[in-house]
């Protein structure tokens, strides 16, 4: 019976250091330009991306309103619900959703990475298990090719 030999897989020390994939891993950091870039993406992605922001955006949109009502264009009305309501408003709301989901998809990852280390270590008990029992047999093997041993000794003997 052949011995096995446990070896870690390369990818697990890194996966280890490394921790799950999250969003912000994503972002590029080797040069200063992209660093100050990030930081302003995020600042203002943050102070634009939250419900209060959205309000705002519907109180400044309403304010010409009543300049779009009162020339009694539908033509008008139309773009200054497509082009000034619309687009102020959904695009602080959309952030609030892409915020919101980017929070999911790294619990997600988190949760991910936490499920497969925890197989890892069931798969390397059951390692050391199977290892354990291949032991017992080789001890077992071992007593049943002496007992044939002295069995045939014996019938020899005869």
């Amino acid at each position: 019976m052949t011995k096995h030999v446990i070896t870690d897989h390369p990818h697990e020390l890194r996966r280890q250091e490394r921790g799950p994939v999250k969003t912000h891993d994503q972002f590029r950091d080797d040069k200063v330009i992209h660093r100050v870039n990030r930081f302003l993406a995020v600042k203002i992605t943050g102070a634009v991306g939250t419900m209060w922001c959205a309000y705002a955006f519907a109180l400044l949109a309403l304010v010409s309103l009543p300049q779009v009502l009162s020339s009694g264009s539908l033509k008008d009305l139309v773009a200054w619900i497509a082009q000034t309501f619309l687009q102020l408003v959904l695009l602080s709301i959309i952030i609030v959703g892409q915020n919101i989901s980017q929070v999911a998809a790294d619990k997600r990852a988190e949760a991910t990475f936490e499920d497969v280390t925890m197989s890892l270590d069931k798969a390397k008990e059951i390692q050391a298990h199977l290892i354990d029992q291949d032991n017992e047999l080789e001890k077992i093997l071992g007593m049943v090719r002496n007992l044939e041993a002295q069995l045939i000794a014996r019938l020899e003997a005869k």
